[in-house]
């Protein structure tokens, strides 16, 4: 960024935010007079349905930016969950327009983030329709090990990951015995590994071939 970029930033930033594990960050259905920016730490954004039952949306990275629904539709249509301490960074919701307003390159970056999760959702709706649960599985662990090398979590080839099966099958639209035989057999054919919180994908071109993916790395994210 530039200087102006920064000290405009500085403007807009109202301080940071540090959340235990299990903390509802957003609640569907509330207004948040904050917007944030994921410093460190995972988190999840989930929706409950009418019967009460959960359903996953997607996974939250650092870099993320969380609320721009609540900022611009004045609620959360789904909620927000820390699933491990986390540290964000906090803007002032009624600062938002003033981004667009004397900003245009941060708009643009915001606007660039906005569309990447509408493409991810994209993807993840295509996934679920057209894959089957094996292709399903490792096209998901594939994006998230890559996102993890974007982000220097991957360390000697492996990545934490502590999320649970019920989190990745319930986004994948998988029930948990198939997610679970599936992944046994993953581990079994050294494809990958995910025990004890810890991703390992010893052999990712089979992975990739399976997932019907090309393996390349993430694209570079702004970061607001």
């Amino acid at each position: 960024m530039t200087e102006d970029e920064i000290r405009f930033m500085e403007r807009f930033k109202k301080g940071e935010l540090s959340v235990a594990r299990g903390t509802t960050i957003l609640s569907e259905g509330e207004p948040s007079g904050q917007l944030y920016t994921v410093l460190s730490g995972l988190g999840l954004r989930h929706k409950t349905l009418e019967n009460g039952q959960r359903q996953v949306l997607n996974l939250i990275f650092p870099g993320d930016f969380i609320g721009l629904q609540a900022g611009l539709m004045g609620e959360m249509g789904h909620s927000v969950e820390a699933v491990t301490p986390m540290v964000l960074c906090v803007f002032d919701r009624s600062g938002l327009w003033s981004v667009f307003q004397h900003n245009p390159s941060r708009a643009y970056d915001l606007t660039w983030i906005a569309a990447v999760e509408e493409h991810f959702l994209g993807e993840t709706v295509a996934t679920i329709g057209q894959r089957d649960a094996s292709a399903a599985l490792a096209w998901a662990f594939l994006r998230i090990f890559r996102r993890g090398e974007s982000l220097g979590l991957v360390v000697d080839g492996k990545m934490s990951l502590p999320y649970r099966q019920q989190d990745i099958a319930d986004a994948l639209g998988l029930s948990l015995v198939h997610t679970n035989k599936r992944l046994q057999r993953f581990r079994a054919a050294g494809l990958m590994d995910w025990s004890r919180g810890i991703l390992h994908i010893p052999d990712r071109n089979a992975l990739a071939q399976l997932a019907n993916l090309e393996d390349k790395p993430s694209p570079r994210r702004p970061i607001l």
